[in-house]
């Protein structure tokens, strides 16, 4: 007992170490499922294990202690910023390993400072007074709520995933692939990667156009050779210095982030002092506005660096003469109108102040929108003008608005700044206590942000002139930056600092923007990303920045800030809606690994972010957003197929699940209605000595009937002990999936272990599947060769199999010959599928040959559908009221009926009856001279004993079985002369067979079989396919042998066979 016992454990805990290995085994890159990933202290001998955990001791070995576990648990430090959550591990050898310097920033200089970086940029300085003119406040108002409340919703549901658990550097694209799984991790990443390496570009054409606008003009390779070339030239000019630009930064990128990091406080201080300077100019404007005034002709604007008097005329040594001004216009230096644009004659020329001051009520008129179309004049309302055509070729003297604005496009290019919101999230890994700085950080830097934007608008809209605002520019106030106008002390503090904090804002993003995509490319769910997950030595993503940065320079190519900032304006809109849809997800799941420590979040409040993302894509570029949605789809779609498998216990999965157990939920509350029947399939696969598919071809009938739709399930048994065979059932599970997948059969497989076939398929009969999505039809093969077999296992089985699916009143469907069917790379172009509808069987035998003709393989076959009409039947009337039955089912099929005369029962039929019942009992005589066999040879190996007698028409399992073990019996004379009297009766029970008169009823039977397989030979012998109605097996068990003959005579002759038996309910209907 004793030995026993031991055996016992030590098997136990022999297969718990195999499957400890499976379980961390699995996929190498998993180290977030398992924190602890050896116990290298169990090889110490036994002092390891603990004297109070000696109940434990088996465990240890593949379990740490709680003290262990909680001690390396404590011990985990988050890779510093920039390393992803996969890197490779350290190198063993001391010398080179360091010693990691642990998190220590904390909320204001981790997170809060950081995000108000990356929000603050160069629309805030190139943009938003232009936003304003041409919106107006009001509408401006709106915009920035939208965009705000855009990136408040998305921090809480981003808040809520950053504290449910520890957040390794990686930010959003670890956080929306741990919650959504790696395929919208991928799509999303890859998004959030494009947004970011195009707002890099955007931050760069937005320095040069400071640059080369506002600080050196002068700067300009390509100059307009006409009136009507500036814009083409400055955009030829932002394409070769945004190039020159791109490849500095990408430059010190390469040579040292750390240079960018030690800047970065500088660029921060530009944007602080920026923002400061325009308050102070608000200011100050009420009681001493800056002196900016605007030359206006009638109530157009004109462009102030063309001239510099704003007058018609000019007192020159008390003499009148023509301005420059009356030059431009007239083209003359004299005072002549011939040649004089007429509305400059019209008109007169006034100046009004630029920045009238908060003050002076010019809030009011900067409350409504003033949209433009693209060339048109800035024109100041109730301003006086006479309202005539002027010259076309003096448009340039105006100021005109570059592009077509409404309040679509303006989302578009104001969204970008209130992005940044990640920069916390992403430095995560740098944080003390990631958990509780991120949300709080991240929320208190976007209502900073918000209220800086939400008054600026107002301070733009009380403080300066509408065509001021409208002017992008700044011609009307000669070529100086709108807002600078407004700073105080020098419009140049706003200049100069707008460019460094600009400049900065894009060696951020090329910084952030490689190792987002090294993040990606490590995880290894990307297959052809992989180059990029290689770098310096150091970990630097050398190969990941050139991607950026080519990347970076179509952006730049496109050289318009209000073309490239749409762009990104969707990849990050696509990102924030599935950060929401990950909190949403999770939340509504409950899934038990939830549990977010930050409190204030409801996935009502995610899905009204997630429509805001939407509606904001929709709103900003539709065409955009479909492109966006395009490039996500087809990534997504790419991970699907392509990509490496991860199990990351993701949201998807458990909706998958969710939906699932609902569906499921729903199917339970009644059987499907007859239009929705199909055929549900378990399909009953025998295996060979090799654990191979012996017919193979039955999956792939399978295959063709289901075209993909469906439920199927392929079943097989395994005869044996299950403790005992449980690797051989694996082993063939795996070998039925593969063969599932190379016949493409979409469903489910089922391996049994039972003591006896029979009963293994019972089991799989009774119950497979689950809830409603049950299997309402078995597919099970022929038994070939029963005939020659001695072993009456085969068809005992067969049989047993029809009856119980019988009376589970499921359909049955078996293929004769299956491995003559088509595979699915064969054609049928021409050829009949015959139908012989006998008797009625619910449908079964319309609908199969229906379902059939939906794949290709059978597609171009024709359906013929042959019927039986006795002599009493009139079959005319029998013909009709078929094609009318079919007509009304929608099925296309030529419709015979085949009269059988009553005729004699012929002598082939007796002949062959009587060769059946002599074949049945010489059958039983052969199998019981086997048995007297080895009993005989049992008792001259052991005298003293006797084989325990097994019933002669035991089950075929049993008969099969070995006998298990020797019964000690004592031997007495009236034993001995029962064997004799046994053996005698055995020899002459031969002499009987040839005396013997067959049973009537099997007569009838063959006659019917004999007279139908004629008819049906005559008619389909060249058919595709023949279905036929399968009779049912006898009540009575000592006929089956003889079911099994009508069966072969019934389909002789016929290379494809389909048997074909009802459950016992409607399957087709005339109904729609």
């Amino acid at each position: 007992m004793k030995e026993e016992l031991e055996t016992l454990f030590v098997s136990e805990r022999a297969s718990e170490e195999t499957n400890c290995e499976k379980f961390t085994g699995g996929h190498g890159n998993h180290k977030e499922n398992s924190p602890f990933l050896n116990s290298s202290e169990a090889g110490k001998g036994g002092d390891y294990y603990d004297r109070n955990l000696a109940l434990f001791e088996e465990e240890l070995d593949i379990r740490p202690k709680v003290s262990s576990l909680l001690g390396k648990l404590v011990n985990y430090t988050n890779l510093t910023q920039g390393v992803k959550e996969h890197e490779e591990a350290e190198s063993t050898d001391g010398s080179k390993k360091k010693v990691s310097k642990s998190p220590s920033m904390g909320t204001l200089m981790g997170v809060y400072l950081p995000c108000m970086q990356n929000i603050f940029g160069v629309i805030l300085f190139l943009r938003l007074t232009w936003m304003v003119g041409m919106a107006g406040v009001l509408q401006s108002f709106l915009i920035v709520l939208l965009c705000c409340c855009c990136t408040m919703l998305t921090t809480i549901s981003m808040s809520a995933i950053a504290t449910n658990g520890v957040v390794p550097a990686g930010g959003s694209y670890f956080m929306i692939s741990r919650s959504l799984g790696p395929e919208f991790g991928g799509a999303v990443g890859l998004c959030f990667y494009l947004g970011t390496t195009f707002a890099g570009a955007m931050y760069i054409l937005g320095a040069i156009e400071i640059l080369l606008t506002y600080i050196v003009p002068q700067a300009a390779i390509f100059h307009p050779s006409g009136a009507h070339d500036a814009s083409s030239a400055m955009l030829n000019n932002m394409r070769v210095y945004g190039t020159v630009f791109l490849i500095l930064m990408a430059v010190v990128v390469f040579v040292g982030v750390k240079y960018v990091n030690k800047f970065a406080s500088l660029f921060l201080a530009c944007v602080v002092i920026s923002i400061l300077s325009i308050y102070a100019g608000a200011i100050k404007s009420i009681f001493d506005p800056p002196e900016f005034p605007i030359c206006m002709l009638g109530n157009r604007t004109l462009s102030r660096d063309q001239f510099d008097v704003c007058a018609k005329t000019i007192v020159k040594d008390n003499i009148t003469v023509a301005s420059k001004l009356w030059e431009l216009f007239c083209h003359s230096t004299n005072l002549t109108t011939e040649n004089c644009d007429e509305y400059f004659l019209m008109n007169n020329v006034s100046e009004i102040a630029g920045i009238p001051g908060a003050a002076s009520g010019i809030l009011k008129d900067n409350l409504w929108s003033n949209y433009l179309e693209k060339g048109e004049i800035l024109e100041k309302a109730h301003h006086p003008s006479v309202d005539v055509a002027g010259q076309k070729n003096n448009l340039h003297l105006y100021v005109l608005s570059d592009i077509a604005t409404s309040f679509m496009v303006l989302v578009g290019i104001f969204f970008p700044s209130v992005t940044g919101i990640m920069a916390g999230s992403n430095r995560s890994g740098d944080l003390k206590d990631a958990q509780k700085s991120i949300p709080v950080g991240t929320i208190l830097a976007i209502v900073t942000t918000s209220l800086v934007y939400f008054s600026c608008v107002l301070l733009f809209g009380a403080c300066i002139e509408g065509v001021v605002l409208r002017d992008k520019y700044g011609d009307a106030v000669n070529k100086n930056l709108v807002v600078g106008t407004l700073s105080w002390p020098s419009p140049w503090v706003i200049v100069i600092g707008s460019f460094f904090s600009t400049c900065g804002a894009g060696l951020q993003s090329l910084t952030g923007a490689p190792r987002l995509l090294q993040a990606i490319a490590k995880d290894n769910i990307i297959p052809f990303l992989w180059v990029f997950g290689h770098g310096k030595a150091n970990g630097e993503p050398t190969w990941a920045l050139l991607l950026t940065a080519l990347i970076a320079e179509l952006g730049i190519l496109i050289a318009s800030l209000d073309m490239v900032a749409p762009i990104l304006s969707m990849f990050f809109l696509m990102c924030y809606l599935f950060v929401n849809l990950a909190c949403a997800v999770q939340t509504l799941l409950r899934t038990p690994n939830w549990r977010p420590r930050f409190k204030y979040y409801h996935w009502a409040l995610s899905f009204l972010g997630m429509s805001i993302c939407l509606a904001l894509m929709f709103i900003s570029s539709w065409y955009y957003a479909l492109v966006a949605m395009l490039i996500a789809g087809m990534i997504y779609k790419y991970i699907e197929y392509q990509g490496a498998e991860k199990e990351w216990g993701d949201g998807i999965r458990g909706l998958s699940l969710s939906a699932a157990r609902y569906a499921l939920l729903r199917l339970e509350e009644g059987p499907p209605h007859t239009k929705n029947w199909r055929p549900q399939l378990l399909v009953l696969l025998k295996l060979d000595e090799d654990l191979h598919v012996k017919y193979p071809r039955l999956l792939t009938f399978a295959s063709q009937l289901k075209a993909g739709k469906g439920l199927t399930i392929i079943g097989s048994v395994i005869q044996g002990n299950f403790l005992e065979t449980y690797g051989e059932a694996q082993a063939a599970e795996q070998t039925i999936k593969n063969m599932m997948d190379i016949e493409k059969v979409k469903g489910f497989c089922q391996v049994v272990v039972a003591n006896k076939v029979r009963e293994g398929i019972a089991h799989l009969i009774q119950s497979c599947g689950l809830g409603g999505m049950k299997h309402n039809t078995v597919v099970l093969g022929w038994p070939y060769g029963w005939r020659q077999s001695e072993d009456p296992r085969s068809w005992k089985t067969f049989i047993g199999t029809v009856r119980c699916t019988t009376a589970a009143h499921l359909a049955l469907l078996v293929p004769k010959n299956v491995s003559f069917y088509p595979s699915n790379h064969e054609r049928y172009n021409e050829g009949n599928i015959d139908v012989w509808w006998i008797v009625h069987d619910g449908g079964m035998l319309m609908l199969l040959p229906f379902l059939l003709k939906q794949h290709k393989v059978w597609r171009k076959c024709k359906m013929r559908i042959f019927t039986v009409a006795q002599m009493d039947d009139n079959s005319i009337q029998m013909k009709k009221d078929l094609a009318t039955f079919l007509y009304q089912l929608r099925i296309e099929a030529e419709v015979e009926v085949v009269e059988m005369h009553n005729s004699d029962i012929s002598a082939y039929t007796y002949e062959r009856t009587l060769m059946m019942e002599q074949r049945s009992q010489m059958l039983r005589q052969m199998r019981l001279t086997k048995t007297e066999r080895e009993r005989e040879a049992q008792l001259v190996k052991d005298r003293h004993s006797i084989a325990r007698l097994e019933s002669l028409y035991s089950d075929e399992e049993d008969e099969g079985d070995p006998v298990p073990e020797n019964i000690q019996m004592t031997w007495t004379k009236e034993k001995c002369d029962a064997e004799k009297r046994n053996r005698g009766s055995a020899v002459g029970s031969f002499r009987d067979l040839i005396s013997i008169k067959p049973n009537q009823s099997n007569v009838r039977r063959m006659h019917t079989a004999v007279k139908l397989n004629e008819v049906i030979v005559n008619r389909s012998h060249d058919a595709r396919l023949v279905l036929l109605n399968m009779p049912g097996p006898p009540k009575n068990t000592d006929g089956d042998e003889n079911y099994m003959e009508f069966l072969e005579v019934l389909t002789e002759g016929l290379e494809r066979v389909l048997l074909v038996r009802g459950g016992g309910r409607e399957v087709i209907t005339i109904y729609s």
